[in-house]
């Protein structure tokens, strides 16, 4: 769960201050006061669990996927078991069953060690008098083997049944210990692991934690808890740590439902807390002609779509109206976003106001600058860019900025540090605003006031998602690609055909085609993608000599900008990358994408991908090389990427296929996802959360005290400090 800031202060001074253990202990102490005392055992270090030491609680910290600051006894209460072991108590070794987790008890009856330097396993036969089981072990240690199954010793023993050769075998049990049956969980829940952590160590540290939490007050209404037979919160939390049965554990049971719903209802609270406080906060009613904007169409050699000219419409609507306007612009890659983005800066522009466009990366902020500048200046505006980067000039430009002889201020999060200041910020604009917190928008906002917002986003985001992540927002969608636009021609390969590829991809930049080959997604592991992608450089390198280039996000930005030079102009023809390519690269000479391992990545990433070609007039390809066997899933989604350019189609085919997670988690395509509630199983939930979070607010803005200390204790739980800063400012 994200910690947002809890005022708007700047972000480069936070991050200071949360790489300093002293300031962060500072912080704590300080939401402690504001907090409900209640909450203070959930908001407990991991650390203070029996069984958590420092390396432990590494692990814990990236299992649970915290990434600042220690984890809290919260952060593994909420890091739900993925599956269960249902294990089956045997009262008789002559009534196993043919397979299954059993749970049986007898006597160590023999043991029969390997010879040596043989490959066999290592037996030990368990007999209860009335039947026998054999234990197999490999590359097992004699001495550890025959103290722990000492010679004529009963154990209870717990593991996978299969037989072998009308021999009834437990290969590797999970549980050999002395004393009875009772004391073996029957049903074991199974998290997601991180390696240094095995399941039980991770259970037995989550069930640590269950002990510790406390009964809260009730936030729901007791007529929706009484029709939607939901457990109270403390009891929901139980049964998914300590399941009496497996069916428990599934999305669509009632503990995991009311979980979903908690989380749901923080998010819609957040939002419409957000909304209202939007609405209190008067705009500027902003004067124009529009012909800054008639001078930019007249630049252009096409015209513009008709889902551009409605959006520009309404835009203009909200930009004249006195509120502030707080808008998404949804546009599939190649939509042309920028244009109405910078048609809304040109209207600004006209009443005098300032616009800022903030990018995730250097990249594309370079990418919005080359292309915004030449346009602002043959206008009359001038546009700056600023990234953390920049030195040299950067003080000139930032006296230039606040004067306001800088129109349009382009850059990457340097935009809303401290020294960065504005003389009339009219308009902020957040591109790929999924890489961005609502903190952070905020921070940029503040710079002005009470400055217009319109957030893009190049991946399209199903619809009930859009309402559970931009409540707070008019929402506008660029469906049409502009004319001339051709569909991108996308092909799936077997990676034992890659000499084929090769040839293939030689064969084309012999007629001058230019040629990205993204490198496999490895894991969350920076590293070693960039191990993956300096590998396949120096394969491609023997071929292509100093044609071959390559990029990823560990070199320097000098080195990045050189090679996006060479790759554009006639020095180099085969871009190999890592995923930093993903938005903000733009070379229209560029109509061939080969990626590799594409079973590794999530449809709305390989859409973003494949966007980078087909930006020119000439045809482009789309190779998608994966490596068998594929899974049934994997099969699927590069099927939908054969048959589909849409990329609406797309979100909505990922979100069937991988649920909410993997479509706008920060692994696919970075935006901030729910940790427990799960669209495609809980979809239905959403307009119940909205529902409860209309009557919450309405009754909080009667200032109704009734149910305010259970609702803040839901607002803490699921890290919504921007809420509840809203809630304490009326």
């Amino acid at each position: 769960m994200g910690r947002e800031l809890t005022s708007h202060q700047d972000l480069s001074t936070h991050t200071k201050r949360a790489r300093d253990p002293s300031c962060r202990n500072a912080q704590r102490k300080a939401g402690r006061g504001m907090r409900p005392a209640l909450l203070d055992p959930l908001f407990a270090e991991a650390a203070s669990l029996p069984g958590v030491g420092p390396k432990v609680e590494k692990l814990l910290a990236r299992v649970t996927g915290v990434a600042e600051g220690p984890p809290l006894v919260r952060d593994l209460l909420f890091h739900l078991p993925v599956s269960a072991i249902a294990r089956q108590q045997i009262a008789s070794l002559d009534e196993l069953p043919q397979q299954g987790h059993v749970v049986v008890t007898g006597k160590v009856e023999h043991h029969e060690a390997p010879r040596r330097h043989s490959r066999a396993p290592y037996r030990v036969i368990i007999d209860d008098g009335r039947g026998t089981v054999e234990l197999i072990f490999f590359n097992i240690r004699s001495q550890w083997i025959e103290k722990i199954l000492p010679l004529g010793a009963t154990r209870t023993i717990s593991g996978r049944l299969d037989w072998f050769d009308y021999r009834a075998q437990i290969v590797h049990p999970e549980v050999m210990e002395p004393g009875e049956a009772d004391k073996i969980q029957m049903v074991e829940p199974i998290y997601p692991l991180t390696e240094g952590l095995s399941s039980r160590v991770l259970g037995k540290i989550v069930r640590a934690a269950l002990d510790r939490a406390p009964t809260l007050p009730e936030w729901i209404t007791s007529d929706l808890m009484g029709r939607e037979k939901w457990p109270s919160l403390t009891e929901a939390l139980a049964t998914m740590h300590r399941p009496q049965e497996a069916a428990a554990l599934l999305p669509e049971a009632a503990a995991w439902r009311r979980l979903a719903f908690d989380e749901l209802l923080a998010s819609q609270l957040t939002l419409g807390l957000v909304r209202r406080n939007a609405r209190k906060t008067a705009g500027k009613a902003r004067r124009f002609s529009g012909e800054r904007a008639a001078k930019l169409q007249a630049l252009l050699p096409f015209a513009l779509t008709q889902a551009q000219q409605d959006t520009i419409a309404h835009i203009r609507k909200d930009l004249r109206a006195p509120e502030r306007m707080l808008r998404l612009l949804q546009g599939d890659v190649g939509s042309g976003k920028t244009l109405v983005a910078l048609t809304a800066i040109l209207d600004v522009s006209e009443d005098g106001g300032q616009a800022a466009l903030m990018a995730p990366t250097e990249i594309l902020a370079r990418q919005h600058f080359a292309t915004i500048a030449p346009l602002a200046e043959s206008i009359g505006l001038k546009a700056a860019l600023f990234t953390g980067k920049e030195i040299a000039g950067r003080g000139e430009k930032l006296a230039a900025l606040a004067a306001g002889n800088i129109d349009i201020a382009i850059g990457t999060h340097a935009l809303f540090q401290e020294s960065v200041a504005f003389k009339d910020l009219g308009l902020v604009i957040v591109d790929e605003q999924h890489r961005f917190g609502v903190h952070q928008r905020m921070l940029l906002s503040a710079k002005g006031s009470a400055p217009d917002l319109l957030v893009m986003t190049a991946t399209p985001i199903p619809r009930t998602l859009v309402l559970t992540y931009f409540g707070d927002m008019e929402i506008s969608e660029l469906r049409e690609k502009p004319a001339g636009r051709r569909p991108i021609d996308t092909r799936v390969a077997s990676s034992e055909r890659l000499l084929e590829v090769k040839e293939r991809i030689r064969s084309a930049i012999d007629k001058g085609e230019k040629v990205y080959w993204v490198c496999p997604l490895v894991e969350e592991s920076e590293s070693l993608d960039v191990a993956a992608a300096e590998e396949r450089f120096r394969d491609l390198e023997k071929m292509f000599g100093a044609q071959a280039l390559l990029l990823h996000g560990r070199m320097k930005a000098s080195e990045k900008a050189a090679a996006m030079q060479r790759f554009r102009e006639a020095g180099g023809a085969v871009l190999v990358a890592t995923t930093v390519i993903e938005v903000g690269v733009d070379v229209p000479d560029a109509s061939i994408i080969v990626i590799e391992h594409a079973e590794r990545f999530g449809l709305a990433q390989l859409h973003q991908l494949r966007g980078r070609v087909g930006r020119g007039d000439k045809p482009s390809s789309c190779l998608l090389l994966y490596k068998p066997p594929l899974s049934e899933t994997a099969r699927e989604r590069l099927k939908v990427m054969r048959d589909t350019n849409d990329g609406f189609v797309i979100a909505e085919a990922d979100l069937k296929l991988r649920g909410e997670g993997d479509l706008l988690g920060t692994r696919q395509s970075g935006m901030p996802g729910f940790r427990l509630a799960r669209p495609e199983f809980h979809g239905d939930l959403l307009a119940l959360a909205r529902d409860e979070a209309k009557l919450i607010l309405a009754r909080e803005e009667k200032g109704g005290d009734a149910g305010r200390e259970a609702i803040r204790c839901l607002l803490y739980l699921f890290g919504r400090d921007e809420a509840i800063r809203l809630m304490r400012s009326g």
